[in-house]
């Protein structure tokens, strides 16, 4: 079981927006430095919507060959087209990622029906460890926990990313999940929390910013320490906050860029920051210790 704190890593831009892979580079060795426990290639953070399919593969495959092995790398496969997530799953599997982020169909919004028939045909068509993530709020789709509970008894299907922030939707499936089924959170905000329930870990934003800080508070939730990671989280929570006060990967790539860690590419319809969120940026910064 993949667990603690997982990366959504950013994909580094030039500023004329062709991927920079000088600044990946420095990126993973910066993660693997901190602690962080796992890395996720071309995830929502990592704008996959908008890298060709090319630069995707791509991604990962540098991704995976400097981690070479040191901790688990996961790939954001996920397509609101059947055969093109089997088709990304694949190049995934081949380019040696350890497991796969799916993402429910955007757009389309399929039925649960169409939603187990989606998941289910790829955990059967790759063999390779498969994450389901939940994220209604960018999809326009919601996967049920009785959707996800079915999905959990698919071989290959080993966990979920709900991203919803529901500690009771997280607590119900924690308890009828199978053994290996791991429930992650992918809302940084109440992430201990979900850990302290008995999830896996978390799929982190605010990770980009401060990897061993949020390292460390899933090490202790995974532990049963709920004071102190709850203690890590109170001074976190203005920077989880404002990571999200323009749509991500906006305000985390900006943050990213003031560490001096990438440089200002983000491709469009996505725009650099707003100057008017700039200092609550710097000041949740420098809250958490930045």
């Amino acid at each position: 079981m993949i667990q603690g704190s997982m990366v959504a890593l950013v994909t580094p831009m030039n500023a004329d927006n062709s991927l920079d892979w000088a600044s990946l580079h420095k990126l993973v060795d910066w993660h693997l430095e901190q602690g962080t426990h796992a890395i996720v290639a071309v995830g929502t953070t990592g704008e996959s919507a908008t890298l060709t399919v090319d630069e995707h593969l791509a991604v990962i495959k540098k991704v995976v060959d400097q981690v070479h092995g040191r901790i688990p790398v996961i790939a954001g496969t996920g397509a609101n087209s059947t055969s093109e997530a089997v088709e990304l799953t694949q190049a995934a599997k081949d380019a040696g990622a350890d497991a796969c982020l799916l993402v429910t169909p955007y757009y389309n919004k399929p039925t649960q029906e169409g939603l187990f028939l989606h998941h289910a045909h790829i955990a059967q068509a790759v063999a390779i460890p498969q994450m389901l993530y939940n994220v209604p709020g960018r999809t326009g789709v919601d996967m049920k926990p009785e959707t996800a509970l079915r999905l959990a008894a698919v071989p290959n299907i080993i966990g979920i990313k709900e991203a919803t922030g529901d500690l009771e939707r997280a607590k119900f499936l924690i308890d009828q999940a199978p053994a290996g089924f791991g429930i992650i959170s992918g809302d940084d905000a109440t992430a201990v929390d979900l850990i302290l329930l008995g999830g896996k870990g978390d799929i982190s934003v605010t990770a980009n910013v401060v990897p061993a800080a949020i390292a460390r508070m899933c090490e202790l939730a995974l532990a049963g320490n709920a004071e102190d990671a709850r203690a890590i989280n109170q001074r976190l929570l203005p920077l989880h906050t404002a990571m999200f006060v323009e749509s991500n990967p906006i305000p985390v790539k900006w943050a990213v860029e003031q560490l001096g860690l990438i440089q200002s590419g983000i491709r469009l319809p996505l725009t650099r920051l707003s100057e008017q969120y700039h200092q609550q940026l710097k000041t949740a910064m420098q809250a958490a210790g930045l």
